[in-house]
């Protein structure tokens, strides 16, 4: 067990531990993004068709998405620090693997297993800071920091995507994981002292197969929503079946003795508010990196290292926001206000996109939006961080944890089917409603524009929703000071009468 300090009760290595959560966290959400601009590359490299491609990027988010709620609560069964270390050491794994892929199927089984223990790292990593720091304002801090790496690592993503690929080679893309985890592997197993488990816990097996089967259905079923048509089979079949697990999962949580996810984690309205928050932030941060990355290189030129270098005012905005949002205005006036001006930035950076064309410049089309949605997403990634795990028992840690990066994975896999649909639509019809003859390259450039402003419109809107359902769902003022009630003991007993 950790030493703690006599006179507060705090690790004294809790600085040192946020550090190597944050290499851990960074490593991840690098991953969610980096691999976008090195799959042209890799395609080239491993000579695999576009209609396969997509499967690199949905092999990782079928294993990761379906498989958080199950690592979170294993992570609060067997011990945060065995779960967030093998983690660590799984991804690191699989990341060499992919990276010297010599064909196809290597590479896309390799994200498969990243996915897998992604899924074991993202939410042992999370409930371990929500452990590691008791103290509000020390507290507010962590969580300052870890929705700073939140925020901003998607678009340093970009920008080490770039350059990884550009210079060295796109398997460095997945090579250099290896080097994240092993300095966090390092300092974990120094650092990080015995985690204590949950007393007499079971793990929900139905429970894990309603929840792994629909949160599979679903991303797969979007998935394929996205590359093929909403009107298959293979996109409302599993739609609809992942719908029906995940009902048969909520009826069976409330009436088993061991949830995975207990009732009292979700149905507290802060914890609900930061998880349909990050659900719908997830769903329409979608819009802006990969459309706009899309926007950079094909409309207007820009090269792999350029794009990502244009997106370093929404990753300097975004960390300085998440870090002031959680140390200064979280404390003083709560998650709502944070939430509800996130979303009406992000808002307002999507219809100022909205005016871009075949030839804007940079300065008067890209930067004022970008630094608006960077300053929103700070806000809201910093805020829900700390709201979705607090107030959680120790022993429900992990399953929250968890539960918010379900919420974002669920939204992104939303977000990007939708958003793809109403893309190709506005595109098709641009293109129908313009041509005269033989479409032109321009015409090609202008109805490309088109589809882009139009998700951009559609991205708006859902920020809108967001700040009206999330600003009216999380409670009014600063966090209170609460912990849920411990986790049922196996046998309960009757209890007297009035207790």
């Amino acid at each position: 067990m950790a030493a703690y300090d006599a006179g507060t009760g705090a690790d004294p290595r809790r600085w040192w531990i946020l550090g190597v959560i944050a290499v851990a966290q960074l490593m991840v959400v690098l991953d969610l993004t980096v691999m976008n601009l090195a799959l042209p590359s890799a395609q080239r490299a491993l000579d695999f068709s576009s209609t396969d491609r997509q499967w690199v990027v949905t092999a990782y988010a079928l294993s990761f998405g379906s498989l958080l709620l199950f690592c979170g609560r294993l992570a609060d069964l067997v011990g945060r620090k065995v779960t967030f270390l093998t983690g660590l050491a799984g991804f690191a794994a699989a990341s060499a693997v992919g990276g010297a892929a010599v064909n196809f199927t290597m590479l896309v089984s390799a994200r498969a297993c990243q996915g897998v223990f992604g899924a074991l790292l993202a939410p042992s990593a999370l409930s371990l800071l929500a452990t590691t720091f008791r103290d509000p304002k020390e507290r507010a801090k962590a969580f300052g920091v870890y929705g700073a790496v939140a925020a901003a690592g998607g678009g340093l993503g970009l920008l080490l995507g770039g350059a990884l690929t550009t210079y060295l080679s796109w398997r460095w893309c997945m090579y250099i994981n290896t080097g994240f985890a092993a300095v966090a592997i390092a300092g974990g197993a120094v650092l990080v002292g015995r985690q204590q488990r949950t007393k007499a816990g079971r793990l929900d097996v139905p429970g894990v197969v309603a929840v792994s089967g629909g949160m599979f259905c679903l991303v797969y079923g979007f998935s394929n929503a996205a590359s093929h048509s909403w009107h298959t089979p293979s996109a409302w079949g599993f739609l609809a079946g992942g719908g029906a697990l995940l009902v048969l999962f909520a009826w069976w949580q409330g009436r088993t003795a061991h949830p995975l996810l207990p009732p009292r984690v979700v149905l507290d309205r802060s914890r609900g508010g930061a998880y349909l928050t990050v659900l719908m932030m997830g769903a329409a941060t979608f819009g802006v990196f990969l459309f706009l990355v899309y926007y950079m290189q094909v409309t207007l030129g820009y090269s792999a290292v350029r794009s990502g270098v244009a997106m370093l005012p929404m990753v300097v905005c975004s960390g300085v926001m998440a870090t002031a949002g959680n140390t200064r205005l979280l404390p003083r006036f709560g998650p709502r206000p944070m939430v509800v001006a996130g979303m009406l930035l992000n808002g307002a950076g999507m219809v100022w996109l909205t005016r871009i064309g075949t030839h804007a410049e940079y300065a008067s089309a890209l930067l004022g939006p970008l630094a608006l949605v960077g300053a929103g997403s700070g806000l809201i990634f910093g805020m829900v961080a700390a709201t979705g795990t607090f107030g959680v028992a120790p022993h429900d840690a992990g399953v929250a944890s968890a539960s918010i990066n379900t919420g974002q994975q669920l939204g992104g896999s939303i977000g990007t089917a939708l958003l793809n649909t109403i893309a190709a639509s506005a595109s098709t019809h641009y293109v129908a409603g313009h041509a005269h003859g033989r479409p032109t390259p321009a015409l090609l450039q202008a109805a490309a524009v088109h589809s882009y402003t139009t998700v951009f419109w559609w991205c708006a809107g859902i920020y809108l929703a967001g700040a009206l359902i999330c600003g009216t769902l999380l409670r009014g003022g600063p966090l209170t000071p609460h912990q849920d009630t411990p986790a049922p003991t196996p046998t309960p007993q009757p209890a007297p009468a009035g207790s």
